[in-house]
C-alpha cells in the first residue's frame, strides 16, 4: 500500500511538471516579438582603402544604412556627389566620404588637387635606406639631410638637414628604361611637398649631391637649425659647436617666436705631450707645433 502511495506521488508530480513546461513553451511562442527599429540615412562610404589622388569610380563607393543620429558633419548622401572627384587624403574601406576629403569637381583626380595652394610637389628618387626602410609613407614627415662636396677646389664634404618637417604627399615606385640596356627598371620615388624655395634646396640637394631621409614623429613640431658636420669635426680633429633652435608658432595666430639656446662649445683636444725620465724624476713637455 506505501508502495502504491510513492507511485502516484510521483507520477502527479510528472504530470504536473509537463503540463507547466508545455504551458510556458506554448506561452514564449505564442508572444509577439517586440522590435525596436533605429532610424537611419543612406551614407555614401568607400569600397575599398584608396590612396591620394585616385579618381572615385561608381565601383569605389557604397551606400550604407548609417544611424541618422551619428551621420557625420557634411557626409554624401549621393553617389552622384562622389563620382569623378579625386582624393586629397587617403579613405580606408567603410569611411564615409567627407567633401574635404574630395577635390572639387572642376579639379579632376590625380595628384594636382592634392597640392595646397601656395605649395609643390617634388619627387626624389630613394632606395630602401634612404626611404627609412619603406617607413616612409603619405601622411608622414621627414628631415631631408645633404651631403654635398664644397666647391672652389676644396675637397671638404659637409652633411647638413636642409629642410625639416617636410609632409610626404606621396611614395610609390615607378618605371623608368635603362639606357644601357633598354630595358624597364622599377625606381622607388617619394614626393614631397614643399614651397617654392624649398623646391630650389631640395632640387640641388639631390643634383649636387646625396640626400637622405629622416623619419619624424608627426607631433615633434620642433625645427632645429644645425651647422652641419665636416668630416675633421667627425673624426675629432676639429672642436664641433653644437646650435639649436626651437621654432614653435604662438597659438594665437600670432608671427613665429624663436627660443634659442645658448652655443655649446666643445673644449679643444688636449695638446700632445712627452713623458721625459731622467733618473728617477719624470717630467710632461707640451710638443709645440710650428705654424
Amino acid at each position: 500500500m506505501a508502495r502504491m502511495r510513492v507511485l502516484m506521488v510521483f507520477v502527479l508530480a510528472i504530470t504536473a511538471g509537463g503540463v507547466l513546461a508545455f504551458g510556458t513553451y506554448n506561452y514564449t511562442q505564442h508572444t509577439p516579438t517586440k522590435t525596436v527599429t533605429i532610424p537611419t540615412k543612406p551614407v555614401v562610404v568607400a569600397a575599398a582603402d584608396l590612396d591620394v589622388g585616385a579618381t572615385l569610380t561608381r565601383e569605389d563607393v557604397k551606400i550604407i544604412d548609417w544611424p541618422a543620429n551619428a551621420v557625420p558633419a557634411g557626409a554624401i548622401t549621393d553617389p552622384k556627389d562622389a563620382v569623378g572627384r579625386g582624393l586629397i587624403l587617403p579613405v580606408i574601406q567603410w569611411e564615409p566620404l567627407l567633401p574635404n576629403k574630395l577635390a572639387s569637381t572642376e579639379a579632376g583626380g590625380g595628384l594636382p588637387p592634392a597640392i595646397p595652394p601656395g605649395l609643390r610637389a617634388v619627387s626624389v628618387r630613394v632606395n630602401e635606406v634612404i626611404g627609412v626602410a619603406g617607413y616612409v609613407l603619405p601622411g608622414t614627415r621627414v628631415d631631408v639631410v645633404a651631403t654635398v662636396g664644397a666647391t672652389g677646389g676644396v675637397s671638404e664634404v659637409t652633411s647638413k638637414v636642409v629642410l625639416t618637417n617636410v609632409q610626404v604627399l606621396a611614395a610609390g615606385t615607378k618605371i623608368e628604361r635603362d639606357t644601357e640596356h633598354n630595358k624597364p627598371m622599377p625606381v622607388s620615388v617619394v614626393t614631397l611637398l614643399v614651397d617654392p624655395e624649398e623646391a630650389e634646396r631640395l632640387t640641388l640637394a639631390s643634383t649636387e649631391g646625396k640626400i637622405q631621409l629622416a623619419l619624424r614623429n608627426p607631433l615633434d613640431k620642433t625645427m632645429p637649425v644645425t651647422r652641419g658636420i665636416q668630416p675633421r669635426a667627425l673624426l675629432g680633429y676639429a672642436a664641433p659647436v653644437k646650435t639649436a633652435i626651437a621654432r614653435a608658432k604662438v597659438a594665437s595666430g600670432g608671427p613665429a617666436k624663436f627660443a634659442t639656446t645658448v652655443p655649446v662649445v666643445a673644449p679643444p683636444p688636449d695638446a700632445p705631450t712627452i713623458e721625459i725620465i731622467r733618473g728617477d724624476k719624470r717630467a710632461h713637455e707640451v710638443v709645440r707645433q710650428e705654424q
